[in-house]
């Protein structure tokens, strides 16, 4: 019977419980995540669910948890950006300061997309800017959208939009050679 109760709730909860994780946490896998989580604490506990609430409630309670215990292991590693000024990374004529030109990555760093300890420290760095530079250079290399459609989307210029890359670029590509390469 209780086996059947599980299978029951994953067909009957998953899609609300996905939704209501993925509003929390803006990651689809993070989200994917937390309501598997969500269900094996459930399976672990089902003698323990004595019908006072109904599943639905209990599920619930189990996904509100995970998505604390999720931003608290989350808040204990911050990662912080440096000050988002240009000037940090040039000098004045304009070229690269020697700490902060690119350093070369190498050929066996080409599949980091591959590596799931580096998309936990690019995830980081991503979270670490601003939420609108964030959400620009998501838009545009992780869902491949068009500038255009961007800047409609978000209700800025062609040129603030540009500006808000060029400084999400140099403020990622530090952030992952201070958080993946140096360390």
């Amino acid at each position: 019977m209780e086996n059947k109760n599980i299978s029951k709730w994953v067909n009957d909860f998953t899609t609300e419980l996905y939704d209501w994780a993925y509003f929390k946490t803006s990651s689809a896998v993070t989200a994917e995540d937390l309501v598997q989580d969500t269900f094996l604490v459930a399976a672990e506990k089902i003698d323990s669910f004595n019908g006072d609430s109904s599943a639905k409630t209990w599920l619930f309670s189990i996904l509100n948890h995970k998505i604390i215990d999720f931003y608290r292991k989350k808040s204990s590693n911050p990662i912080t950006l440096e000050n988002d000024n240009v000037f940090n990374f040039f000098d004045i004529d304009e070229g690269w300061k020697d700490e902060k030109a690119p350093k070369e990555w190498h050929e066996e760093d080409m599949n980091l997309l591959d590596n799931d300890d580096f998309n936990v420290v690019l995830q980081k760095c991503l979270d670490a800017l601003p939420e609108k530079w964030s959400t620009c250079v998501k838009l545009k290399y992780l869902s491949e959208k068009g500038a255009e459609d961007i800047c409609q989307e978000l209700g800025i210029t062609t040129t603030n939009f540009w500006q808000i890359v060029h400084r999400a670029k140099l403020q990622l590509r530090n952030c992952i050679e201070n958080n993946w390469f140096n360390n």
